[in-house]
């Protein structure tokens, strides 16, 4: 038995990278598995789908109210409830605060953070009836601590924390958790457009001295996802390999 049979996981942005990796272990443990992405990619539905349990795709834009609203009805019409929500959709548009122009920082906010209202909008009524949910949101180390170049991203992510301790007060006595995950430097596709030289000297910084893995996030979001957290609400847990200590 896995630690999510019977449960129904919504992952926004999951076609790639910490998304990808948290819908991949889901399954693995059970789950039936619904993602969202601004593209649907089949390769990641195929992969999902090969561990016999069902998995749907939907493409729409996580930023926009409506959408979420239109994909969240969808999911539970078809998959008959909602067990799990996990936020992952995110962008980053990097610059100096002073450089930054207005679109770079409401495009962020946007998807970042205003698509986890969104989805949370939708999807606790569902929950609160079901008297059980786990919401689970990607925020950052930059989110609690501030990052040069990133005044975006850290106030998205930071935001993030805000309102997963607020739903968390809201929810918990419909039986609903809310948590957030601060993943600190994880191998992506980004990450490794970075100079090796320069890779090398901020895993330098880091306490375990390397980079994180998008599996070593999904092992944290299935233990917020499964009955092993069923006391834990309102809580940051990061997974930075102690560079945010």
């Amino acid at each position: 038995m896995g630690l999510l049979d019977g449960k129904v996981a919504l992952i926004t942005g999951a076609s790639r990278g910490i998304g990808r990796a948290i819908a991949l272990k889901f399954a693995s443990e059970g789950a039936d598995v619904a993602f969202t992405d601004i593209t649907v990619d089949e390769t990641t539905l195929t992969e999902l789908r090969a561990f016999g349990h069902r998995a749907e795709a939907y493409a729409s834009d996580a930023s926009d109210f409506a959408q979420a609203h239109e994909v969240v009805a969808k999911i539970a019409e078809t998959f008959g409830r909602i067990d799990i929500l996990v936020n992952n959709a995110g962008i980053t548009r990097d610059t100096l605060l002073l450089r930054m122009d207005e679109k770079q920082w409401d495009d962020v906010l946007g998807v970042n953070l205003k698509s986890a209202f969104n989805f949370i909008h939708a999807a606790a009524p569902i929950m609160a009836r079901q008297r059980s949910g786990s919401i689970i949101s990607l925020s950052s180390v930059v989110g609690m601590h501030g990052n040069a170049g990133q005044s975006n991203y850290s106030a998205s992510k930071a935001g993030l924390i805000g309102l997963t301790k607020s739903v968390a007060k809201e929810l918990g006595a419909r039986g609903v958790r809310a948590n957030c995950i601060a993943p600190g430097f994880i191998r992506s596709t980004m990450t490794e457009a970075v100079p090796q030289e320069m890779r090398e000297s901020w895993v330098k910084t880091i306490p375990m001295r390397r980079e994180g893995t998008p599996e070593d996030v999904a092992g944290v979001a299935l233990f917020l996802a499964s009955e092993l957290s069923s006391y834990v609400t309102g809580q940051v847990v990061n997974c930075c390999g102690g560079m945010g200590c």
